[in-house]
C-alpha cells in the first residue's frame, strides 16, 4: 500500500482574520516627513519642540523640513500663530 499525502492546506474559518482596507494603509505615513505633514494637518497644529520630540530631530531640522520640503518642494502653505504662552504653532492651511 502507498501511503497518502496528507493536506497542507488549512480550513478557512470566516471572519477569523479582520484585513486592513487600503484606507487604513494610506492614513499611517511611514517615512518622517509624512508624519511632519500628519502632524501639521491636525485642527490643532504643533509646535516644533512637539515635532522635535516626536521625531527625534533636532529643532533646526525641524525648521528646515517645513520650509524645504513642505513649502518649497510639495507647494504647502504653512501658516504659524504665536499663542498666548509665546510658543509659536504652525498648521498646514486647507
Amino acid at each position: 500500500m502507498t501511503k497518502q499525502k496528507k493536506s497542507t492546506a488549512k480550513p478557512s474559518a470566516r471572519g477569523a482574520k479582520a484585513r486592513t482596507s487600503p484606507v487604513q494603509i494610506a492614513a499611517t505615513p511611514k517615512t518622517k516627513l509624512g508624519r511632519l505633514e500628519g502632524m501639521l494637518r491636525r485642527a490643532e497644529g504643533a509646535t516644533i519642540g512637539q515635532v522635535a520630540k516626536a521625531l527625534d530631530w533636532q529643532m533646526h531640522s525641524v525648521r528646515g523640513a517645513i520650509s524645504g520640503s513642505l513649502k518649497k518642494k510639495q507647494g504647502l502653505t504653512v501658516v504659524t500663530e504665536k499663542t498666548a504662552d509665546g510658543e509659536r504653532v504652525y498648521r498646514i492651511a486647507s
